[in-house]
């Protein structure tokens, strides 16, 4: 079939809307489309992605296969001809001699061309066979000798250390290196892996591959374990990315806790691995403490377990087993691997942001990039690329960068003092507009209160820092690594604390120092004699880690934002009333910017999800915004594999007493509409068993409308037809709820003791609206009271939707912001309703309480397969029957 398949390899007869999806999803790779691609949870999307992208994926190798065989079949016939043609001409035509030399080297070097990449290929699959064959563990002996020898080296460097007198290069490795050029091109790059790996192989070209990425390294996990499932888990190369986080096996460096003292610590070891040591006979090295260096960073052990990635399917958790095993580091190991591997999977922000894609070494051009969970993909987006800054932390950064320059200001180059001092500059402007001062407690710092809106340039004017080039910054801040240098320095001689407080000012220069050198020096001898906290003291010796943390980092990601256009994005600045609690963010009002990238360097992206809908300003907001054309979008949309009377959708306008149902904000309050939810709640216990989960649309208005309920005796009422549970405030507490949930509805099916199940309050967009499965029992009824409207007061809600309003065509009878408002809540309406309904045999009912829902333009928005069988109930009394019939039957249909 043209730009299609058949069949498709799959490890089970498919449904058919999963033929559908993966034919739709062949033709939009092999035709470089943008394609958004809808499928129901339980529809088994993930192996349809798997089995329709790896189809086209093999197909296509194929095919280049073949072309390259006949180009150079082509390549050496019009050789053969150029030179049997050169042996017939006359000598005497010297122009036909010419073009005939001219004409013979160009087919030749054609031949060769294709030889070579022919000969790439061949390469590279025996070597992958190879790995698939286990022929490497040749090198295990020889790895072995490597490591013992390693070993032996590094005992004897630490022994000579310690021994060491003391020199004039201390603190070396936190000096920033001399700054050559603004306009420097041409800089070495910088180490992204061991340096001393000089294998070939691992310096190639990237095979054309699939990036996969979702937005959670459990949903990461799943989808491996579905290659695993897969027909082609015995031939695919596979590569799960992660952060070091998530990858590192040295439990020294694991214990740090923080992802930013991680990466530090990590990247200090490389470079001390790295550093030349003098071997001079009688050379006196300098003294200081033994500089660690890791001991899972060994070339031969990362190109084994380089290939033993890309020999087997892996998810993190296996990739840690097999780091531990083999001593080596899955996190360099995995980006060693991705080159060769066909099928890369990763978490969102390493293909959506641009300098974490660059770092990992993802290169995007040509390939393809499916993106699954996409529901939030412009949120994700404008997330990934905003930041924010409070005023404790802008005062914390200039003291440290204080303190960083006048311990070194001897040792450090012109021109990296110039630019320390306009990272000092520009930072006490942001405090300026907070309404502060840098050089006291900003604790003690009143500022007035409210919420101001900038655009970048007015920013800038009214922090007085529109003199500066913060593109040259931002360059600097690259180059210079000063967030790391700076890091490093808090880290050894702060300790566990750091002062808030530059230096003051007034002092004399000699005064100055000297208060500096003899505060780090108390904080250096602090740190071996720092007594261990008592349990009382855990809340501030929390706080004090925090303090040791150094937030350049954030303030170098603020420097980035500022440079985005000036119509892309505002600056918020929102003041507490202290200077410490008050805060300046950027908030990116254009996500298209920043996705234009992906979307051109791409052959083709999918974007999936289980509910997309509605997608109309999606495709506006962030596909033609980044200059997509219609022609180039594909959708694909199914419905549930699920039999239409096993789901049970109700638009519910009024409840039992006759009470019409508007949660607006103006009446969601009162009494008596608190009072008819707590009926509806009761009668639909009374029918429904299992678990029912009620979704409010709010934590403020849940804990409302529970406080009410609990008065009342509501709540008793419903706690003696189901045990009652509410979501947790701890993330880390949720799955020991979900557990005890899950125990007692299996209970109660066995010993009811009077109760018939349980119920569980949650809070849309909160820990149990995305990625929580209520399946079978779980969840035989999701009840949304409501409809969860976004805080339109909120002031970056409404720059965003005026950004919207002038930017983008008006649709209907609605303004673009006013769409997005109504886009937002019908969204997080989705997934909520989503939880229920997760494989063929389940069945549900869905309740949604609020006469707005019956409003078309609001049903619309729903998921087809769901909008297609709701009704809607002006009264209570025919819902309540349809819900009574609906699980009669299911009853009667088990027994």
């Amino acid at each position: 079939m043209e730009n299609g398949r058949a069949t498709f390899p799959f490890p089970y007869q498919p449904y058919d809307i999963q033929e559908q999806f993966m034919q739709a999803l062949y033709r939009a790779l092999d035709q470089g489309k943008v394609g958004i691609f809808e499928s129901p949870t339980g529809t088994g999307k993930s192996l349809s992605l798997i089995c329709g992208a790896l189809s086209w994926l093999t197909d296509s190798e194929e095919r280049r296969r073949r072309e390259a065989a006949a180009l150079l079949q082509e390549g050496e016939a019009a050789l053969s001809t150029s030179t049997a043609q050169s042996s017939t001409t006359s000598s005497s035509e010297e122009p036909d001699w010419i073009t005939d030399f001219v004409q013979k080297k160009a087919d030749r070097d054609l031949v060769t061309k294709l030889k070579e990449e022919e000969l790439k290929r061949q390469k590279r699959e025996e070597r992958l066979e190879m790995i698939r064959n286990n022929v490497q563990l040749k090198y295990a002996m020889k790895r072995k000798t490597c490591e013992d020898d390693e070993a032996f080296k590094l005992l004897k460097l630490s022994k000579e250390e310690q021994t060491e007198t003391q020199g004039d290069q201390e603190d070396e490795e936190l000096i920033v290196a001399e700054y050559e050029s603004d306009d420097e091109s041409k800089s070495k790059s910088r180490f992204c892996g061991p340096e001393d790996v000089e294998d070939d192989e691992l310096i190639e070209e990237h095979v054309t591959k699939i990036y996969y990425c979702s937005r959670t390294h459990s949903q990461l996990a799943q989808f491996v374990h579905e290659v695993q499932k897969s027909p082609f888990s015995e031939d695919i190369s596979l590569v799960t990315l992660g952060s070091r986080q998530n990858l590192c096996v040295n439990e020294d460096v694991r214990r740090l806790g923080s992802n930013q003292r991680i990466n530090d610590r990590c990247m200090e070891m490389q470079k001390n691995k790295h550093e030349k040591q003098p071997h001079e006979e009688g050379a006196k090295r300098k003294r200081g403490p033994a500089k660690s260096v890791c001991p899972y960073n060994k070339a031969l052990a990362l190109r084994q377990m380089r290939d033993e990635v890309l020999g087997t399917v892996s998810d993190i958790e296996q990739l840690l087993k097999l780091g531990r095993e083999t001593h080596s580091c899955p996190y360099y190991s995995t980006r060693l691997a991705i080159p060769p591997a066909q099928l890369v999977v990763l978490p969102y922000q390493m293909v959506l942001h641009e300098a974490t894609r660059r770092a990992a070494g993802v290169q995007l051009k040509g390939q393809v990039v499916i993106i699954d969970e996409a529901h939030n993909l412009s949120d994700t987006l404008s997330c990934i690329h905003s930041a924010e800054l409070t005023g404790a932390q802008l005062c914390r950064a200039h003291s440290q960068l204080t303190q960083y320059a006048e311990r070194y200001k001897s040792r450090l180059k012109a021109k990296n003092l110039m630019y320390i001092k306009q990272i000092l500059f520009v930072i006490e402007g942001l405090v300026r507009v907070l309404g502060g001062k840098v050089g006291s407690n900003p604790q003690s710092q009143t500022t007035q209160t409210g919420t101001e809106m900038f655009t970048i340039n007015n920013f800038l004017f009214k922090g007085q820092i529109d003199n500066i080039n913060l593109f040259k910054l931002q360059k600097y801040f690259e180059k210079s690594m000063i967030s790391r240098k700076l890091g490093g320095f808090v880290e050894k001689y702060a300790g566990s604390g750091v002062s808030l407080h530059t230096p003051s000012t007034s002092n004399k220069e000699n005064r100055r120092t000297e208060g500096l050198n003899r505060y780090l020096q108390t904080l250096q001898s602090n740190q071996s004699t720092a007594p261990v906290p008592s349990t009382d003291q855990q809340g501030s010796v929390e706080a004090e880690k925090e303090l040791s943390v150094s937030p350049m980092m954030q303030l170098e990601g603020f420097f980035k934002a500022l440079t985005n256009s000036n119509t892309d994005g505002r600056v918020v600045v929102h003041r507490q009333g202290t200077l410490s609690a008050s805060s300046v963010k950027f908030l990116l009002l254009n996500p298209a910017v920043h996705f234009a990238q992906v979307l051109k360097e791409c052959r083709a992206v999918i974007i999936a999800g289980g509910t997309m809908q509605p997608v109309s300003d999606f495709k506006q907001e962030l596909l033609f915004s980044a200059g997509v054309g219609e022609e180039r979008i594909t959708e694909f949309s199914c419905g549930h594999v699920i039999p239409p009377e096993n789901i049970l959708p109700l638009v519910l306008c009024s409840g039992p007493s006759g009470q019409e149902l508007d949660f607006t904000f103006q009446n969601r309050d009162s009494p008596t509409m608190m009072d008819e939810t707590g009926r509806i709640l009761s009668n639909i216990c009374n029918v429904v068993p299992g678990g029912v989960v009620c979704f409010f649309p709010s934590y403020e208005y849940s804990r409302r409308i529970i406080s009410h309920w609990e008065a009342s005796g509501a709540l008793t009422r419903l706690a003696n037809k189901k045990k009652i549970f509410q979501e947790p405030k701890k993330a880390n507490q949720l799955e020991q709820l979900l557990s005890e949930f899950s125990r007692c509805i299996q209970r109660c099916a066995l010993d009811s003791g009077g109760l018939t199940g349980a119920l569980l309050f949650s809070v849309v967009g909160g820990k149990m609206s995305e990625g929580i499965n209520f399946s079978d029992d779980l969840g035989r009824c999701v009840v949304m009271v409501g409809m969860p409207y976004p805080n339109i007061k909120s002031p970056e809600l409404q720059e965003k939707m005026t950004y919207l309003d002038k930017h983008m065509p008006r649709s209907g009878g609605r303004s673009p912001g006013q769409a997005m408002i109504e886009n937002l809540c019908m969204k997080a309406v989705n997934q909520s309703i989503g939880r229920a309904i997760r494989h063929r045999g389940d069945y549900s009912s869905i309740v949604l309480c609020d006469r707005r829902y019956a409003r078309p333009a609001t049903l619309s928005k729903l998921p087809t397969w769901i909008k297609d069988r709701t009704s809607t109930c002006t009264t209570f009394g025919p819902a309540f029957a349809a819900l009574r019939k609906f699980f009669q039957e299911k009853k009667q249909k088990q027994v």
